[in-house]
């Protein structure tokens, strides 16, 4: 099968979702394929498989985990991204990774840290407690070079403001600030959001 037939196989079971649990074994096999464009996709679909089916891909997050070093830009940030929702269906899952996600956050790829903040967003969603000792990381992220980065940054305030607004409400004056003159209008509405999250009443 050439690579394009292949994607195109992907592709078509990333719809059949019936299908999934059953081939998580052999997608799983597809990680060790030469081609980066497939290695990649193969990680994406491994991530959507693992929210439904956690259980059914827990022999294989140490693999998936493994790509987070690789010197490829996408596979890093497909990897993120699929330990982000594993860990969202159990934390348990990818807890011995999870530390180690946080270098991510400095990572050179601004795709990578935007990931980074996604994979976050994901596992805070069911598991936010873990979050307390790290909110700096994510203010530092507040004021990213990259305009994806800061606009998908508040993000993680308004996920965790939702469920643990103690640890969002000392960045809450920040946050109004930025909603109210950054020059970049998601990023203003997503710092809105975010304080929302939380009960503030915006001024």
């Amino acid at each position: 099968m050439t690579e394009t037939e292949l994607y195109k196989e992907l592709g078509t079971l990333t719809k059949n979702k019936d299908k999934w649990e059953e081939s998580i074994s052999y997608v799983s096999s597809l990680l060790t394929h030469e081609s980066e464009k497939i290695k990649a996709k193969t990680l994406w679909l491994l991530g959507e498989m693992g929210l439904v089916y956690s259980a059914a891909v827990k022999d294989v997050v140490p693999k998936i985990a493994s790509f987070c070093d690789s010197p490829v830009t996408l596979l890093r940030e497909r990897a993120l991204n699929a330990l982000g929702r594993i860990g969202r269906a159990d934390y348990n899952l990818i807890e011995p990774y999870w530390q180690g996600l946080f270098r991510f956050a400095t990572d050179e790829s601004p795709q990578v840290r935007l990931s980074f903040i996604w994979a976050s967003e994901n596992i805070a969603t069911n598991t936010p407690d873990i979050y307390e000792k790290h909110m700096m990381i994510f203010e530092k992220l507040l004021h990213d070079g990259d305009d994806k980065v800061r606009m998908e940054a508040p993000e993680i305030f308004r996920v965790l403001g939702k469920r643990k607004p103690e640890f969002v409400k000392p960045y809450v004056e920040q946050l109004q600030k930025m909603a109210e003159t950054d020059d970049n209008r998601v990023v203003r509405i997503h710092c809105l959001g975010a304080i929302k999250a939380t009960n503030q009443e915006i001024k």
